[in-house]
């Protein structure tokens, strides 16, 4: 019991910003139950939810969207996005994937890093935007956008964090590292304990605000876009690293954000209520 709530407070202290403390034990025992990531993906999913809800129900969108996407990097901090910066530095280096291999590993920030980096943010935005605006074409209430951001919020946050948990499951590692131990650690049984945490969570939310299954959608939707991710990960290095863990709760919780966008669009939580 020790041990497990160690890799519990470990978790946080890994995945967020919360200043839980963290040691080389603590991190020992978190790896053992990598699936924590859900978890944590639940109580900073509901965090951001929040944060969301409040800001949608007072501020203009295009101010709250930009203090959603500000409290969304101060709670989880950067890394994730560092690793979308080495991952677009890696895949828009030209020559032998030994190259390629030198640009991703690279400590300075080339042209191809800040453009992606920069895309997915914009991405963020921009979809935030579109979620706001289908948002208000099927509902009249305001009370009912925020709803809807909360919800997405949630589930897109622990859905970048099945994300992550697929690129470990299934890649390949490049070189030795965190990334390395966590994709060595994360077998498929505590892979599919994590993918059962997270559906629950989602479904359960759904049901919550009335939305029926809509949960699932966001949900696998990120799931499938990781996996391209992968295929692209190896074409270009041969495996996966790190950063393309990193990279895939960005895009990850990007994909969840579009899916709950087009359901909203295309009227899936509309007919459920």
């Amino acid at each position: 019991m020790n041990g497990f709530l160690l890799a519990l407070r470990s978790s946080f202290g890994f995945l967020s910003t919360i200043p839980v403390g963290i040691t080389m034990e603590g991190l020992d025992e978190f790896f053992k139950r990598t699936y924590l990531h859900l978890v944590v993906g639940i109580v900073l999913g509901l965090l951001m939810g929040a944060v969301a809800y409040l800001l949608v129900s007072y501020l203009p969108i295009s101010i709250a969207s930009v203090l959603v996407i500000a409290f969304v990097y101060y709670i989880t901090g950067l890394n994730h996005l560092d690793g979308v910066a080495d991952l677009g530095d890696g895949l828009t280096a030209h020559g032998s994937v030994e190259k390629k291999l030198k640009a991703l590993k690279d400590m300075s920030l080339g042209i191809g890093g800040v453009a992606y980096a920069a895309l997915i943010i914009i991405a963020f935005y921009a979809t935030l935007m579109a979620l706001n605006e289908q948002s208000a074409i099927a509902y009249a209430s305001v009370a009912d956008v925020a709803k809807i951001f909360f919800f997405a919020m949630f589930v897109s946050e622990i859905s970048a964090m099945q994300s992550m948990l697929t690129v470990a499951a299934f890649g390949k590692s490049i070189h030795e590292g965190l990334g390395s131990i966590l994709i060595e650690n994360t077998t498929v049984p505590k892979y599919l304990i994590g993918f059962v945490i997270g559906i629950v969570a989602c479904v359960a939310m759904s049901f919550y605000f009335g939305f029926g299954m809509t949960g699932i959608i966001p949900f696998i939707a990120a799931i499938l876009a990781t996996f391209v991710l992968l295929n692209i990960s190896k074409r270009h290095f041969g495996g996966v690293n790190g950063d393309v863990i990193g990279a895939s709760n960005e895009v990850g919780r990007i994909i969840a954000l579009i899916a709950v966008t087009l359901v909203v669009m295309y009227g899936g939580i509309v007919w459920t209520l």
